[in-house]
Protein backbone atom coordinates (compact mmCIF):
# COMPACT_ATOMS: atom_id res chain seq x y z
CA UNK A 1 0.00 0.00 0.00
CA UNK A 2 1.29 3.39 -0.68
CA UNK A 3 1.60 5.70 2.53
CA UNK A 4 3.24 8.81 0.92
CA UNK A 5 -0.23 10.53 0.54
CA UNK A 6 -1.05 14.16 -0.22
CA UNK A 7 -3.66 16.22 1.93
CA UNK A 8 -5.43 19.00 0.23
CA UNK A 9 -5.54 22.04 3.09
CA UNK A 10 -7.32 25.09 2.56
CA UNK A 11 -4.47 27.14 4.28
CA UNK A 12 -1.37 25.93 2.51
CA UNK A 13 -2.25 23.96 -0.40
CA UNK A 14 -1.14 20.23 -0.75
CA UNK A 15 0.38 18.60 2.98
CA UNK A 16 2.83 15.77 1.93
CA UNK A 17 2.53 12.97 4.77
CA UNK A 18 6.59 12.30 5.18
CA UNK A 19 6.99 8.94 6.21
CA UNK A 20 4.70 5.46 6.69
CA UNK A 21 4.91 5.74 10.25
CA UNK A 22 3.18 9.56 9.97
CA UNK A 23 1.00 8.49 8.03
CA UNK A 24 0.16 5.01 10.06
CA UNK A 25 -0.28 7.75 13.44
CA UNK A 26 -3.17 9.71 11.09
CA UNK A 27 -4.85 6.71 10.24
CA UNK A 28 -4.64 5.83 14.18
CA UNK A 29 -8.13 5.43 15.94
CA UNK A 30 -6.61 8.27 18.56
CA UNK A 31 -5.59 10.80 15.49
CA UNK A 32 -9.22 10.06 13.54
CA UNK A 33 -10.67 11.18 16.49
CA UNK A 34 -9.60 14.76 16.24
CA UNK A 35 -11.66 15.21 12.90
CA UNK A 36 -15.03 15.24 15.21
CA UNK A 37 -13.58 17.85 17.93
CA UNK A 38 -14.00 21.31 16.94
CA UNK A 39 -10.81 23.40 17.10
CA UNK A 40 -12.52 26.61 18.85
CA UNK A 41 -15.65 25.02 20.84
CA UNK A 42 -18.41 27.50 21.11
CA UNK A 43 -16.99 30.10 18.27
CA UNK A 44 -18.87 28.95 15.79
CA UNK A 45 -21.71 30.67 17.78
CA UNK A 46 -20.53 33.66 17.12
CA UNK A 47 -18.45 33.08 13.71
CA UNK A 48 -20.22 30.43 11.80
CA UNK A 49 -17.38 29.53 9.29
CA UNK A 50 -15.24 27.96 12.68
CA UNK A 51 -16.20 24.67 12.13
CA UNK A 52 -12.61 23.41 11.47
CA UNK A 53 -11.18 20.72 13.54
CA UNK A 54 -8.65 20.05 15.65
CA UNK A 55 -7.22 17.07 12.56
CA UNK A 56 -6.88 20.07 10.37
CA UNK A 57 -4.64 21.84 12.86
CA UNK A 58 -2.87 19.04 13.44
CA UNK A 59 -1.61 18.50 9.69
CA UNK A 60 -1.32 22.39 9.38
CA UNK A 61 1.30 22.24 12.04
CA UNK A 62 3.09 19.18 10.95
CA UNK A 63 3.15 21.06 7.58
CA UNK A 64 4.78 24.24 9.23
CA UNK A 65 7.35 22.12 10.96
CA UNK A 66 8.77 20.50 7.49
CA UNK A 67 8.93 24.07 6.88
CA UNK A 68 10.96 24.79 9.98
CA UNK A 69 13.44 21.79 9.57
CA UNK A 70 14.18 22.61 6.10
CA UNK A 71 15.37 26.10 6.60
CA UNK A 72 17.34 25.26 9.71
CA UNK A 73 19.23 22.26 8.05
CA UNK A 74 19.58 24.81 4.90
CA UNK A 75 21.48 27.36 7.75
CA UNK A 76 23.68 24.53 8.90
CA UNK A 77 21.83 22.97 11.54
CA UNK A 78 22.17 19.11 11.66
CA UNK A 79 18.50 17.45 12.49
CA UNK A 80 18.39 13.53 11.50
CA UNK A 81 16.55 12.46 10.16
CA UNK A 82 15.49 10.13 12.92
CA UNK A 83 15.08 13.62 14.66
CA UNK A 84 13.20 15.06 11.62
CA UNK A 85 10.71 12.23 11.96
CA UNK A 86 10.26 12.30 15.84
CA UNK A 87 9.26 16.32 15.53
CA UNK A 88 7.00 15.49 12.72
CA UNK A 89 5.40 13.31 15.41
CA UNK A 90 5.43 15.14 18.37
CA UNK A 91 4.00 18.79 16.94
CA UNK A 92 1.32 16.08 14.93
CA UNK A 93 0.13 14.80 18.28
CA UNK A 94 0.37 17.77 20.27
CA UNK A 95 -3.25 18.11 20.85
CA UNK A 96 -4.46 14.44 20.87
CA UNK A 97 -5.37 14.63 24.39
CA UNK A 98 -8.24 17.15 23.68
CA UNK A 99 -11.85 16.10 24.55
CA UNK A 100 -14.83 17.67 23.60
CA UNK A 101 -15.22 21.31 22.38
CA UNK A 102 -11.55 21.51 23.00
CA UNK A 103 -10.85 23.42 25.73
CA UNK A 104 -14.59 24.50 26.72
CA UNK A 105 -15.12 21.47 29.00
CA UNK A 106 -11.57 20.77 29.80
CA UNK A 107 -11.97 20.92 33.55
CA UNK A 108 -15.94 19.90 33.66
CA UNK A 109 -15.75 15.96 31.86
CA UNK A 110 -12.27 15.44 34.09
CA UNK A 111 -11.58 17.91 36.84
CA UNK A 112 -7.94 18.15 36.99
CA UNK A 113 -6.16 16.35 33.99
CA UNK A 114 -4.90 18.84 31.49
CA UNK A 115 -5.45 18.00 27.95
CA UNK A 116 -1.14 17.89 27.89
CA UNK A 117 -1.52 15.22 30.36
CA UNK A 118 -3.40 13.02 28.28
CA UNK A 119 -1.51 13.97 25.50
CA UNK A 120 1.84 12.31 27.01
CA UNK A 121 -0.43 9.56 27.92
CA UNK A 122 -1.80 8.88 24.68
CA UNK A 123 1.42 9.15 23.19
CA UNK A 124 3.12 6.40 25.96
CA UNK A 125 0.19 4.22 24.89
CA UNK A 126 0.84 4.64 20.93
CA UNK A 127 4.60 4.27 21.92
CA UNK A 128 3.70 0.97 23.12
CA UNK A 129 1.41 -0.28 19.94
CA UNK A 130 4.31 0.86 17.47
CA UNK A 131 6.78 -1.13 19.70
CA UNK A 132 9.09 2.05 20.40
CA UNK A 133 8.68 3.84 17.82
CA UNK A 134 7.40 7.06 18.83
CA UNK A 135 10.28 7.32 22.18
CA UNK A 136 12.26 9.97 20.68
CA UNK A 137 9.36 12.05 19.67
CA UNK A 138 7.87 11.33 23.33
CA UNK A 139 11.38 12.89 24.70
CA UNK A 140 11.20 15.99 22.71
CA UNK A 141 7.70 16.43 23.37
CA UNK A 142 8.78 16.34 27.57
CA UNK A 143 11.59 18.14 26.46
CA UNK A 144 13.78 15.73 28.12
CA UNK A 145 15.86 15.12 24.57
CA UNK A 146 19.61 16.47 24.89
CA UNK A 147 19.06 19.01 21.67
CA UNK A 148 16.33 21.30 23.71
CA UNK A 149 15.75 23.30 20.61
CA UNK A 150 13.56 20.68 18.87
CA UNK A 151 11.30 20.77 21.88
CA UNK A 152 10.69 24.62 21.29
CA UNK A 153 9.90 24.15 17.47
CA UNK A 154 7.02 21.74 19.81
CA UNK A 155 6.14 23.73 22.24
CA UNK A 156 7.33 27.81 22.93
CA UNK A 157 5.98 30.98 22.77
CA UNK A 158 7.00 30.67 18.66
CA UNK A 159 6.04 27.28 18.42
CA UNK A 160 4.55 25.53 14.99
CA UNK A 161 1.29 24.76 16.89
CA UNK A 162 1.07 29.22 17.48
CA UNK A 163 2.05 29.84 13.76
CA UNK A 164 -0.52 27.37 12.57
CA UNK A 165 -3.91 28.20 14.97
CA UNK A 166 -3.73 31.99 14.11
CA UNK A 167 -3.86 32.10 10.63
CA UNK A 168 -6.20 28.82 10.53
CA UNK A 169 -8.18 30.21 13.31
CA UNK A 170 -7.99 33.61 11.19
CA UNK A 171 -9.13 32.06 7.47
CA UNK A 172 -11.77 29.84 8.99
CA UNK A 173 -13.37 32.98 11.40
CA UNK A 174 -12.91 35.63 8.72
CA UNK A 175 -11.08 37.64 11.32
CA UNK A 176 -8.37 39.28 9.39
CA UNK A 177 -6.49 40.61 12.30
CA UNK A 178 -5.12 36.88 13.09
CA UNK A 179 -3.01 36.56 9.64
CA UNK A 180 0.77 36.44 10.32
CA UNK A 181 3.33 35.78 7.66
CA UNK A 182 4.11 32.57 8.86
CA UNK A 183 6.66 31.90 5.80
CA UNK A 184 8.58 34.54 6.83
CA UNK A 185 8.91 34.42 10.32
CA UNK A 186 9.63 30.52 9.73
CA UNK A 187 12.26 31.48 7.35
CA UNK A 188 14.06 34.11 10.46
CA UNK A 189 14.57 31.22 12.19
CA UNK A 190 17.96 30.08 13.45
CA UNK A 191 19.55 28.83 16.12
CA UNK A 192 22.27 29.74 19.05
CA UNK A 193 23.00 28.01 21.91
CA UNK A 194 20.84 25.58 21.83
CA UNK A 195 17.56 27.79 21.68
CA UNK A 196 15.13 28.74 18.29
CA UNK A 197 15.98 32.53 17.82
CA UNK A 198 14.47 34.53 15.14
CA UNK A 199 16.88 36.63 13.20
CA UNK A 200 16.89 40.33 13.56
CA UNK A 201 15.55 41.19 10.00
CA UNK A 202 12.36 39.18 10.83
CA UNK A 203 11.64 41.31 14.05
CA UNK A 204 9.03 43.21 12.69
CA UNK A 205 7.08 39.74 11.32
CA UNK A 206 7.15 39.09 15.28
CA UNK A 207 5.73 42.00 16.40
CA UNK A 208 3.06 41.72 14.34
CA UNK A 209 2.52 38.23 15.36
CA UNK A 210 2.59 38.93 18.92
CA UNK A 211 0.00 42.02 18.17
CA UNK A 212 -1.75 39.46 16.05
CA UNK A 213 -2.56 36.74 18.79
CA UNK A 214 -3.61 39.66 21.45
CA UNK A 215 -6.33 40.91 19.13
CA UNK A 216 -7.57 37.35 18.63
CA UNK A 217 -8.10 36.39 22.21
CA UNK A 218 -9.78 39.87 22.95
CA UNK A 219 -11.91 39.31 19.07
CA UNK A 220 -12.23 35.65 19.15
CA UNK A 221 -10.40 33.16 21.55
CA UNK A 222 -12.25 35.60 24.36
CA UNK A 223 -15.24 37.14 22.44
CA UNK A 224 -17.89 37.56 25.08
CA UNK A 225 -20.45 35.69 22.62
CA UNK A 226 -17.90 32.87 22.80
CA UNK A 227 -17.66 32.90 27.10
CA UNK A 228 -21.44 32.77 26.96
CA UNK A 229 -21.84 29.32 25.10
CA UNK A 230 -18.55 28.02 26.87
CA UNK A 231 -19.99 29.04 30.27
CA UNK A 232 -23.97 27.62 29.08
CA UNK A 233 -22.42 24.28 27.91
CA UNK A 234 -20.40 24.12 31.59
CA UNK A 235 -23.24 25.04 33.22
CA UNK A 236 -25.66 22.31 31.32
CA UNK A 237 -22.82 19.16 32.28
CA UNK A 238 -22.66 20.52 35.83
CA UNK A 239 -26.47 20.05 36.42
CA UNK A 240 -26.71 16.79 34.46
CA UNK A 241 -23.67 15.81 36.65
CA UNK A 242 -25.68 17.16 39.94
CA UNK A 243 -28.59 14.82 38.84
CA UNK A 244 -26.61 12.04 37.85
CA UNK A 245 -25.07 12.07 41.13
CA UNK A 246 -28.53 12.27 43.00
CA UNK A 247 -29.71 8.77 41.32
CA UNK A 248 -30.82 10.42 37.79
CA UNK A 249 -30.38 7.93 35.26
CA UNK A 250 -29.67 10.64 32.50
CA UNK A 251 -29.08 9.65 28.45
CA UNK A 252 -25.75 9.97 27.91
CA UNK A 253 -23.23 8.27 25.27
CA UNK A 254 -21.56 5.31 27.12
CA UNK A 255 -18.62 6.95 27.02
CA UNK A 256 -19.66 10.13 28.39
CA UNK A 257 -21.53 8.48 31.05
CA UNK A 258 -18.29 7.07 32.43
CA UNK A 259 -17.02 10.28 33.20
CA UNK A 260 -19.52 12.47 34.07
CA UNK A 261 -21.37 9.61 36.31
CA UNK A 262 -18.02 9.35 38.43
CA UNK A 263 -15.85 11.77 40.30
CA UNK A 264 -12.66 10.07 38.11
CA UNK A 265 -9.10 11.49 40.34
CA UNK A 266 -6.22 12.55 38.03
CA UNK A 267 -4.53 10.03 39.98
CA UNK A 268 -7.24 7.05 39.11
CA UNK A 269 -7.10 8.09 35.30
CA UNK A 270 -3.19 8.44 35.19
CA UNK A 271 -3.36 4.54 36.96
CA UNK A 272 -5.93 2.69 35.53
CA UNK A 273 -5.67 2.41 31.87
CA UNK A 274 -9.68 2.18 31.06
CA UNK A 275 -10.19 5.39 31.86
CA UNK A 276 -7.68 6.41 28.59
CA UNK A 277 -9.26 4.06 26.21
CA UNK A 278 -12.66 5.41 27.11
CA UNK A 279 -12.11 8.89 26.82
CA UNK A 280 -10.15 8.14 23.42
CA UNK A 281 -13.71 7.55 22.07
CA UNK A 282 -15.16 10.95 23.50
CA UNK A 283 -16.17 13.46 20.81
CA UNK A 284 -18.41 16.62 19.89
CA UNK A 285 -21.27 14.19 19.29
CA UNK A 286 -21.20 12.58 22.58
CA UNK A 287 -21.79 16.24 23.94
CA UNK A 288 -24.24 17.56 21.98
CA UNK A 289 -26.09 13.73 21.43
CA UNK A 290 -27.20 14.44 25.39
CA UNK A 291 -27.26 18.14 25.09
CA UNK A 292 -30.48 17.84 22.52
CA UNK A 293 -31.63 14.98 24.55
CA UNK A 294 -31.75 16.90 28.14
CA UNK A 295 -33.53 19.33 26.49
CA UNK A 296 -36.50 17.52 26.94
CA UNK A 297 -35.82 16.38 30.09
CA UNK A 298 -38.55 17.48 33.26
CA UNK A 299 -36.05 18.59 35.67
CA UNK A 300 -36.77 22.38 35.06
CA UNK A 301 -33.00 23.72 35.13
CA UNK A 302 -31.22 20.99 33.28
CA UNK A 303 -34.16 20.72 30.06
CA UNK A 304 -34.09 25.13 30.54
CA UNK A 305 -30.03 25.45 30.07
CA UNK A 306 -29.87 22.34 27.32
CA UNK A 307 -32.85 24.29 25.16
CA UNK A 308 -31.27 27.31 25.48
CA UNK A 309 -28.21 26.31 24.11
CA UNK A 310 -29.67 24.10 21.49
CA UNK A 311 -30.97 27.29 20.22
CA UNK A 312 -28.90 29.60 20.65
CA UNK A 313 -30.46 31.80 23.42
CA UNK A 314 -27.60 32.68 25.22
CA UNK A 315 -26.32 34.60 28.39
CA UNK A 316 -26.06 38.41 28.64
CA UNK A 317 -22.60 38.77 29.67
CA UNK A 318 -21.05 42.14 31.06
CA UNK A 319 -16.97 42.17 30.92
CA UNK A 320 -15.55 45.12 32.72
CA UNK A 321 -12.25 45.71 34.22
CA UNK A 322 -13.59 46.33 37.69
CA UNK A 323 -15.76 43.91 39.72
CA UNK A 324 -18.86 43.47 39.43
CA UNK A 325 -21.76 45.52 41.28
CA UNK A 326 -22.73 43.38 44.03
CA UNK A 327 -26.00 44.83 44.32
CA UNK A 328 -26.33 44.12 40.79
CA UNK A 329 -25.64 40.87 41.06
CA UNK A 330 -28.33 40.33 43.91
CA UNK A 331 -30.76 41.89 42.20
CA UNK A 332 -30.66 40.03 39.62
CA UNK A 333 -29.99 36.21 41.67
CA UNK A 334 -33.32 37.55 43.51
CA UNK A 335 -35.16 37.97 40.08
CA UNK A 336 -34.25 34.67 38.57
CA UNK A 337 -35.47 32.99 42.12
CA UNK A 338 -38.98 35.09 41.98
CA UNK A 339 -39.34 34.57 38.06
CA UNK A 340 -38.03 30.88 37.92
CA UNK A 341 -39.37 29.82 41.09
CA UNK A 342 -36.20 28.52 41.93
CA UNK A 343 -33.94 28.57 45.30
CA UNK A 344 -30.50 30.99 45.81
CA UNK A 345 -28.43 27.99 44.50
CA UNK A 346 -30.38 26.71 41.64
CA UNK A 347 -30.57 30.41 40.83
CA UNK A 348 -26.44 30.45 40.18
CA UNK A 349 -27.16 29.06 37.36
CA UNK A 350 -28.64 32.13 35.77
CA UNK A 351 -26.44 34.85 37.23
CA UNK A 352 -23.25 34.10 38.30
CA UNK A 353 -19.59 35.85 37.95
CA UNK A 354 -16.22 34.58 36.69
CA UNK A 355 -13.08 36.03 35.63
CA UNK A 356 -10.55 36.11 32.45
CA UNK A 357 -7.15 36.46 31.98
CA UNK A 358 -4.92 37.05 28.77
CA UNK A 359 -1.05 38.05 28.19
CA UNK A 360 0.21 37.97 24.49
CA UNK A 361 3.37 37.03 26.01
CA UNK A 362 5.46 36.10 29.09
CA UNK A 363 9.02 37.67 29.51
CA UNK A 364 10.84 34.67 30.40
CA UNK A 365 8.69 31.42 29.91
CA UNK A 366 10.52 30.14 26.85
CA UNK A 367 10.97 33.76 25.62
CA UNK A 368 11.36 34.77 22.02
CA UNK A 369 14.98 35.77 21.38
CA UNK A 370 16.00 38.00 18.54
CA UNK A 371 19.37 37.33 17.15
CA UNK A 372 21.40 40.62 16.64
CA UNK A 373 24.10 40.86 13.75
CA UNK A 374 26.45 40.84 16.71
CA UNK A 375 25.75 37.85 17.49
CA UNK A 376 23.71 38.43 21.08
CA UNK A 377 20.41 37.58 21.77
CA UNK A 378 17.75 39.73 23.36
CA UNK A 379 14.60 39.10 24.42
CA UNK A 380 11.77 41.06 21.58
CA UNK A 381 10.91 43.52 24.01
CA UNK A 382 14.15 44.50 24.48
CA UNK A 383 15.10 44.03 21.15
CA UNK A 384 11.63 46.36 20.00
CA UNK A 385 11.35 49.53 19.51
CA UNK A 386 7.69 49.21 19.63
CA UNK A 387 7.17 50.60 22.99
CA UNK A 388 3.38 48.84 22.64
CA UNK A 389 5.04 45.75 23.41
CA UNK A 390 5.56 46.19 26.74
CA UNK A 391 2.32 46.38 27.20
CA UNK A 392 1.80 42.97 26.04
CA UNK A 393 4.07 41.43 28.83
CA UNK A 394 1.31 42.06 31.23
CA UNK A 395 -1.53 40.12 32.04
CA UNK A 396 -4.95 41.58 31.35
CA UNK A 397 -7.88 40.64 33.96
CA UNK A 398 -11.03 41.94 33.24
CA UNK A 399 -14.66 40.36 35.20
CA UNK A 400 -17.29 38.93 33.74
CA UNK A 401 -21.10 38.70 34.97
CA UNK A 402 -23.38 36.38 32.74
CA UNK A 403 -27.23 36.20 33.15
CA UNK A 404 -30.22 35.13 31.45
CA UNK A 405 -31.67 37.88 28.79
CA UNK A 406 -34.68 37.63 30.09
CA UNK A 407 -33.68 39.08 33.80
CA UNK A 408 -32.97 42.36 31.97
Amino acid sequence: MNKKKIINDPVYGFISIPTELVFDLIEHPYFQRLRYIKQLGMTHLVYPGALHTRFHHALGAMHLMAMAIETLRNKGHQISHDEEEALTIAILLHDIGHGPFSHALERTIIAGVAHEDISAMLMNKLNEQFGGGLTMAIDIFNDTYPRRFLHQLVSSQLDMDRLDYLNRDSFFTGVSEGVISSDRIIKMLNVKDDHVVVEAKGIYSIEKFLIARRLMYWQVYLHKTVIAGEELLVKVFKRGRELILQGEDLFATPALKHFIQGNISREAFKQEDHHLDIFASLDDADIMSAVKVWANHPDFLLSTLAKNLVQRNLYHVDITNEEPDAAFVEQLTKKAMEKYGISEQEASYFVFTTSIRNNAYTAGDGNIGILMKSGEVYDITKASDNSNLEALIKTVKKHITCYSKDLL
